[in-house]
């Protein structure tokens, strides 16, 4: 069994080729072609995987979108119950003021009564006072014949005949009063009492306000059977979307196990000693991981730094960045250390995107240089693709290759550069070691 020669502590290097026996060298070349072979496939995994995440997203927005119209649909279900309830009482509070209307028109019509009989009483006061009037002038002529003697009598008569004047005056007020009142009553009556040949102003009203309601109601109602159709497709259509959730989750959990049984086979043949197309940058990457891994350790012996702060989980997010930025307290330490070690494994291969090392929770203090921009405000394509320090890439990519422990780690995967763009990558993980503990891991990535 091929054993691994040690690299600097307590990981392991990867050799060149032992050497093979003639008759085994057509197995050698049937096992790299293999390898090639399933690293292409590892490369279609990991596109389909991408557009599987895509469609994943588009998915979970549409579910959200219809949690949200089912929620809308919902309150506007509650709106237009309200409705119908509120025209429902509507409708029986127009009834009842009919009601009260004919109650009304009854009442007015017995006060038109009442006050006949009180224009009838006041025409007989007047007659009663004209013909008193009369007797008093009667009796006061007598009473000038009879000379001295009537004298008194006639005092009398002719205050009779003035009280009986003030009498027909005032019935005749009142008569004239109770006519002019009859009349205006006569017209509210009419106002009041239905005749649906001519209806009146206020009967007229009424009946546009039913109709108005009427109207509502029946649109409320029509209103309503439309929103109970629309609920039923909503959750028909929240079924449908649950089911493809389900569906892509199935896919998606597939895609992964098949892109890392590939990525597991190209690493199980290159742990044989094979000297696969990826070795070379393996070894980069181990090389890499061991220059930094020193670097640190050195930065602790002169106290640089203190464990505590080169260990620091603290990330402290940097106000107004996005995507969001954060600092710890070893970042002036990296920045210092790291880019002597990173840009230079950038021109060990024409095809190496990126060097970069990172804690053991995905946090990349130091980028390279050239993905180390300052972010623009507002550009958020254009900092997701340039201004890549300083933040934690803790998907499933970042995540395996910060906390990988094994001598080497190799991954194939999706990147995003922003703007919908996106580049299919290979990635050799090796372990940062510092005294003994596992500070993160060095990430080189590179094209196919």
């Amino acid at each position: 069994m091929f054993k691994w020669p040690k690299r600097g502590g307590s990981s392991t290097a990867i050799p060149h080729d032992e050497p093979y026996r003639r008759e085994d060298s057509a197995a050698l070349n049937v096992v790299k072609r293999l390898a090639r072979s399933i690293s292409t496939v590892g490369k279609d995994a990991a596109e389909v995987r991408g557009a599987l995440e895509d469609t994943q997203r588009i998915v979970q927005a549409q579910s959200q979108a219809m949690q949200a119209l089912a929620q809308q649909l919902n309150q506007i279900g509650q709106a237009q119950a309200a409705i119908a309830n509120a025209t429902a009482q509507s409708a029986s509070a127009v009834q009842r003021a009919r009601g009260a209307l004919g109650v009304v028109g009854g009442e007015v019509v017995g006060m038109a009564t009442t006050l006949a009989q009180v224009s009838d009483a006041a025409a007989e006061i007047t007659k009663i006072s004209l013909q008193t009037r009369l007797v008093a002038f009667n009796a006061a002529v007598e009473a000038k014949h009879a000379g001295d003697a009537g004298r008194g009598f006639a005092v009398v008569a002719e205050a009779v005949k003035a009280l009986a004047g003030q009498v027909e005056a005032s019935s005749k007020a009142i008569v004239s009063a109770i006519a002019s009142l009859q009349e205006r009553i006569d017209r509210f009556s009419a106002e009041l009492t239905e005749n649906p040949a001519k209806p009146s102003q206020i009967h007229a009203a009424f009946h546009e306000v039913e109709q108005d309601v009427q109207r509502i109601s029946v649109s409320a109602g029509e209103s309503g059977q439309q929103m109970s159709l629309l609920n039923e497709r909503a959750h028909e259509l929240e079924r449908e979307v649950s089911e493809a959730t389900h569906g892509l989750k199935v896919a998606f959990d597939g895609s992964d196990r098949f892109l890392r049984m590939s990525e597991e086979l190209v690493e199980q043949i290159a742990e044989s000693g094979v000297e696969v197309d990826d070795m070379p940058f393996i070894r980069a990457a181990q090389a890499a991981a061991d220059e930094i891994a020193g670097l640190l350790e050195d930065a602790l012996k002169s106290g640089q730094i203190s464990e505590a702060d080169l260990f620091d989980q603290n990330y402290r997010p940097i106000e107004g960045t996005l995507p969001q930025q954060h600092t710890t307290r070893f970042c002036q330490l990296t920045d210092r250390l790291f880019p002597a070690v990173q840009e230079k494994a950038l021109g060990f291969s024409d095809k190496v995107v990126f060097c970069i090392a990172a804690d053991r929770n995905g946090y990349i203090a130091t980028h390279n240089r050239k993905y180390c921009q300052p972010q623009r405000p507002g550009d958020t394509v254009w900092n997701t693709a340039n201004s890549r320090y300083r933040r934690i890439f803790n998907d499933r990519t970042g995540l395996a290759s910060a906390r990988n422990s094994r001598p080497f780690l190799l991954q194939t995967y999706r990147r995003d550069m922003g703007g919908g763009r996106f580049v299919i990558l290979k990635e050799a993980t090796a372990p940062i070691m510092v005294k003994g503990k596992h500070w993160g891991g060095l990430r080189l990535a590179f094209n196919f």
